[in-house]
């Protein structure tokens, strides 16, 4: 089972002892989680790091994202397109869009990821419930998700 996959049964079973009855009850905790261990996939594929005076000599001096320059010890995260953003720009551009490269459109994380992040959001802020969130991720996953609650 892959690394995403768990993250999705964390969550999951976070979202089941949220919501008592079948309704998630709770939308702002759900969010929190989802959005957490979505940015946890984005860290674990792009570290973020130190911004440095070495660092700036390979590579431009300014966010795309917000047009500020990078200061010394400021966290960044360098993609693999070799564009680099503040952590904070990127990180909320990736959870608000399609997740790729504001410049370049190179993708940041796999296209099912982000639409099952969307799509769980979707779903807690349009009332649904803990059973529509499985029926979501069963689409992807199959019914072998069905099967641990």
């Amino acid at each position: 089972m892959s690394s995403f996959n768990l993250i999705l049964l964390k969550t999951l079973f976070l979202i089941r002892s949220l919501a008592p009855g079948s309704k998630i009850t709770n939308p702002d905790k759900l969010f929190l989680i989802i959005s957490t261990q979505y940015l946890s996939l984005i860290e674990k594929t792009n570290p973020a790091i130190h911004y440095s005076e070495k660092f700036s000599r390979q590579q431009p001096g300014e966010c795309a994202v917000c047009l500020s320059g990078f200061m010394k010890g400021e966290r960044v995260r360098k993609l693999r397109c070799n564009h680099t953003f503040h952590k904070e720009c990127l990180d909320k551009w990736l959870q608000q869009y399609l997740a790729t490269c504001p410049l370049c459109r190179t993708r940041v994380l796999p296209d099912e990821i982000v639409v099952n992040y969307h799509q769980l959001q979707d779903n807690i802020r349009n009332g649904g419930s803990f059973d529509d969130s499985m029926f979501l991720l069963s689409a992807l996953y199959g019914n072998s998700l069905k099967k641990l609650f």
